[in-house]
């Protein structure tokens, strides 16, 4: 009978999906040795079915995707030239005032839309080539054991993993944050996302459209034109659960009617073309990013409205930083898992977390209301926003993931 192996690595990643494998894929590129477990099966997750939404991948995010060598494996990629953001009514024309942000003023995309199937489908791509990377997959995790010393794990199957660092990005539910004690402050918004792809009459041109309704935002983002050149979108429709259910379980054409109603026709007509999904939308935020010889990352740690299409992106922040508080400690010998390492990246990234948590559920209650001199303050706010260059600037700088303390590789310099 053949003895249960034994690894040895510096760090252990915990959860396989977006943000951990970006994680996984950082640290290896960097030189660190690293193993990555995951519940699922890698080919499991790129089916249309399992996901049908895009992210927004901020241009900060992109530069670190480039940095480590992930972006060449991105098959599709749509840059984001243009952010248009609009309020209004269902049914009612757009008010005339607005806020709009142009490539042009930044010399680069302001991000690009990127089809998770197809991210998870480049991640597997580029972690395949990192031989500092060992990935176990699908596998179940049964047992942590976080000493002073280091970490063990321990699988189902007998193998035993010995690390430096853990680090928990096994999501909203991380077992490994309950299992620490973690606590976490935690909310639920009375609204669910509705999310599909659309195929369009018109070019989008590069603009991704973000329309505040009473219920919620619909946000309307481009996708890469389809091999035959069919023009397609990815929409987030906000609105609260029952009528978000109902959204779902519309035929096509009475799906496309409501888009129209909601978003104007623009693009022209609208149909569906891929599965619908509805996500119940809730926020979350830990009392400590760290503990003995662990780091949480990702959802793990926070999770956002998805008003500003920031969330992915908080997290990719988290991976750049923690990476480089690893790999800063590694070159001077020192351990990776020590309490230092640790508090320099829960002091680096706590506060913006915190601040866009704050700013996001700030903004869904800002605008999901429909009452008149909100509505006129609101629509004033973002004219003036629109304006005023410096301060427009500042907040193009914040969408694009490019403004404050900024970790190297989200400056696109490898570690």
């Amino acid at each position: 009978m053949a003895q249960p192996e034994r690894i040895d690595t510096e760090v252990l990643v915990v959860g396989g999906g977006l943000v951990g494998a970006s994680l996984a894929g950082a640290l290896a590129a960097s030189g660190v040795p690293t193993v990555m477990l995951d519940r699922a099966d890698p080919a499991s997750v790129l089916g249309e079915r399992f996901d049908g939404r895009a992210s927004a991948i901020a241009a900060g995010s992109r530069h670190m995707f480039e940095a480590i060598g992930l972006w060449d494996h991105v098959p599709e990629a749509q840059p984001i030239l243009d952010i248009s953001v609009t309020d209004g009514r269902i049914g009612a024309a757009a008010s005339p005032l607005g806020l709009h942000y142009d490539h042009r003023t930044v010399g680069e995309p302001l991000g690009h839309l990127v089809e998770n199937r197809l991210l998870r489908l480049a991640q597997q791509r580029f972690l395949a080539t990192q031989h500092n990377l060992r990935q176990l997959a699908p596998v179940e995790l049964t047992r942590v054991v976080r000493r002073e010393t280091g970490v063990e794990a321990r699988l189902a199957d007998g193998t035993r993993i010995r690390a430096r660092l853990v680090c928990a990005c096994d999501g909203r539910g991380s077992r490994l944050r309950a299992d620490a004690g973690i606590r976490t402050r935690r909310w639920q918004y009375d609204q669910s996302g509705v999310v599909t792809t659309l195929a369009h009459e018109k070019p989008h041109r590069g603009t991704a459209y973000e329309h505040f309704l009473p219920s919620g935002p619909f946000a309307m983002l481009p996708l890469p034109d389809a091999p035959d050149g069919t023009h397609r979108s990815s929409i987030v429709w906000t609105e609260r659960h029952a009528m978000a259910q109902k959204a779902v379980e519309l035929d096509h054409d009475s799906f496309a009617r409501e888009v129209l109603r909601r978003f104007g026709d623009g693009h022209g007509q609208v149909r569906p073309i891929a599965p619908k999904f509805r996500y119940p939308l809730s926020g979350l935020h830990a009392d400590s990013y760290i503990d003995r010889r662990m780091a949480l990352v990702g959802d793990a740690a926070h999770a956002i409205h998805p008003i500003a299409g920031q969330g992915l992106n908080l997290g990719l922040r988290d991976v750049a930083a923690l990476t480089e508080c690893i790999v800063d400690a590694r070159r001077l010998g020192l351990d990776v898992g020590h309490r230092d390492v640790l508090l320099r990246y829960q002091r680096w990234r706590r506060p913006d977390n915190l601040m866009l948590v704050a700013a996001t559920d700030s903004l869904d209650r800002l605008f999901s209301n429909d009452l008149g001199p909100v509505r006129l303050a609101r629509d004033l706010g973002m004219a003036a926003v629109d304006r005023l260059g410096p301060l427009k600037m500042l907040f193009m700088r914040h969408a694009m993931g490019t403004l404050g303390d900024l970790p190297r590789l989200v400056r696109g310099q490898p570690l």
